[in-house]
């Protein structure tokens, strides 16, 4: 029997054999079309110019022609630099996190550019890892242990403090670094001692620019934590009390400024918002000394830090509600001078 010549003239189809309508974002790696049936050869094919993919990055391929959007080009990136089984179903990207501009952008800054608009997508990997840059990809080692990776819009990120770092790392014009900052600390998502110790991680703390926003985020970051501190001491029923005053002996030296004072209980409140920079030893060893002399005196001090008036400020008030209530079971305290600060 003869072959049809409709059969003869029919062309070969310039698409998988397999469905591919499941893959995440239309971006499959290599591994993954050749687990669906596409060999690399016909995904090479298909990948040519004028073809209906393109090949993203090594291994990386865009199933559609035009430009990637932006979610596209952060998968891809996460596809390239992360271990990941053949299975598109598979949780996570391995040990990847996209950091710098585009990790601000999936926290929602809003000064953050989106990825689509960047030219190099940043993701972090562990230091041993035998990856290159390529593309629009640049490839951040993390210098010590790999930080735990957060989920935003679905991908993991890394930390906050360790995106900023890794965002001012690159050329950033200084009314962009002091936003970004402002911005990070405002809406939650990391308290400014953290954000200070991540750029002294990355040597970030001697760029001009970097200090000045530095100082601007530390003042605001003490603002944001006194008024926690107000509404602990409203919320929940505590005494009102002298709030920040200078201590001083009567004839005597100077016993240093406190954040709440209250003296009939001779109880002190110290927030700590110190930043870890250079001097941070010195500072520590003044804080230390002071504390050790005002308890010497018979004062309490109860140390808060801004983290756990944010998460936890009903903890805080029990704490500071039984260092007032043990007064009455201590010997009196020396009499301070108060002054207003």
């Amino acid at each position: 029997m003869g072959t049809s010549p409709d059969m003869n003239n029919t062309p070969l189809s310039p698409h998988p054999r397999s469905p591919l309508t499941d893959a995440p974002a239309g971006v499959l790696t290599a591994a993954q079309l050749r687990a669906r049936g596409v060999p690399a050869a016909e995904a090479a094919a298909l990948s040519r110019p004028g073809g209906p993919w393109q090949q993203l990055l090594p291994g990386v391929y865009l199933l559609h022609p035009g430009p990637p959007t932006g979610e596209e080009r952060l998968r891809a990136a996460l596809l390239y630099t992360g271990r990941r089984s053949a299975d598109t179903d598979a949780a996570g990207f391995g040990e990847a996190a996209i950091t710098g501009a585009a990790a601000l952008a999936l926290y929602g800054l809003p000064s953050a550019a989106p990825p689509a608009a960047l030219d190099r997508i940043d993701v972090l990997v562990p230091r041993t890892r035998r990856l290159r840059s390529a593309g629009f990809v640049r490839i951040v080692r993390a210098a010590q242990e790999f930080p735990a990776a957060r989920e935003a819009a679905g991908l993991p990120v890394a930390p906050v403090e360790r995106a900023l770092a890794d965002a001012l790392a690159q050329p950033v014009d200084a009314l962009t670094v002091r936003r970004l900052l402002a911005e990070a600390v405002r809406e939650g998502h990391c308290e400014p001692p953290a954000v200070v110790r991540e750029l002294s991680r990355a040597r970030l703390l001697s760029r001009p620019h970097v200090v000045d926003a530095v100082d601007a985020l530390l003042a605001e970051g003490r603002a944001v934590a006194e008024g926690r501190l107000y509404a602990m001491v409203r919320e929940h029923g505590l005494p009102d009390p002298l709030w920040n005053v200078d201590l001083r002996l009567p004839g005597g030296p100077h016993l240093g400024g406190v954040d709440a004072y209250w003296p009939d209980e001779a109880v002190v409140v110290e927030l700590d918002t110190r930043a870890p920079r250079q001097d941070d030893e010195e500072v520590w060893a003044r804080y230390t000394r002071k504390r050790a002399h005002l308890e010497r005196l018979g004062i309490t001090v109860v140390h808060l830090t801004p983290r756990k008036l944010r998460d936890a400020p009903e903890q805080q008030a029990v704490v500071v509600r039984t260092a007032l209530m043990a007064a009455g079971d201590r010997p009196p305290a020396a009499h301070v001078v108060v002054l207003p600060r």
